[in-house]
């Protein structure tokens, strides 16, 4: 068997290895603010954070060539900074999986810390704790199944990201061809045992991140 076979394969778990602790990190500080702030215009922001979860993965992809184009004001800062454009390279894929997987983090970990007591984070503070221990010692560990839930999903969201990648990295062999563009193109030329091998791989990887999820939440 043709070993470049696992080389899309291990493209889109490094991919969505990547992605998945940005919107870890993103989702924790973000859906920490928003859990118990009210605020005007609250409802049009969180809209416009899951907004990416219903829009067709084309459109994801033709916003992120027009924000991060070589004709918009943030690719040219970006390409002044690195000396490339990020379009049609790894990072590309890499903030497509970002964007698509984001909301599924971000509602689950708001969703976590909503049911986190505020009594007891302030009984934290009222002993000296700060913001960042009240955080890291007390909010993350209370809504850890939530978050963990969150991670899965966004992990499994980002593996599979096919129409914004094709869009905005490209379908590169070796460079920005992960599983899913590699089975598109696989059965597009006929080779249908690259595309079954591929099919198998992401099915089981898939079924595993899902079954840890609804074991997660029964155990809840």
């Amino acid at each position: 068997m043709n070993t470049d076979i696992w080389t899309p394969l291990k493209l889109s778990l490094q991919v969505a290895c990547i992605a998945s602790i940005v919107v870890l990190i993103v989702g924790i500080l973000l859906g920490k603010w928003m859990a118990h702030r009210q605020f005007r215009g609250k409802v049009l922001f969180e809209t416009l954070l899951l907004l990416p979860l219903v829009l067709p993965p084309t459109v994801v992809g033709f916003l992120l060539i027009v924000i991060f184009g070589k004709n918009s004001f943030v690719g040219d800062a970006i390409e002044w900074l690195f000396h490339a454009p990020i379009i049609f390279t790894f990072w590309a894929a890499v903030l497509s999986s970002v964007v698509v997987a984001f909301p599924l983090m971000y509602q689950s970990t708001k969703t976590g810390f909503e049911g986190v007591s505020r009594d007891i984070e302030n009984a934290a503070r009222v002993d000296g704790a700060s913001e960042w221990k009240v955080l890291l010692f007390i909010s993350i560990p209370l809504a850890a199944k939530a978050i963990i839930s969150g991670g899965i999903l966004s992990f499994a969201r980002a593996l599979g990201e096919f129409g914004a990648t094709l869009m905005f990295a490209g379908n590169i062999p070796g460079k920005t061809q992960t599983a899913p563009l590699a089975i598109y193109t696989a059965i597009d030329s006929g080779n249908m045992s690259v595309a079954w091998t591929l099919v198998i791989c992401m099915m089981v990887i898939s079924f595993i991140m899902l079954l840890c999820v609804h074991l997660i939440r029964v155990d809840a």
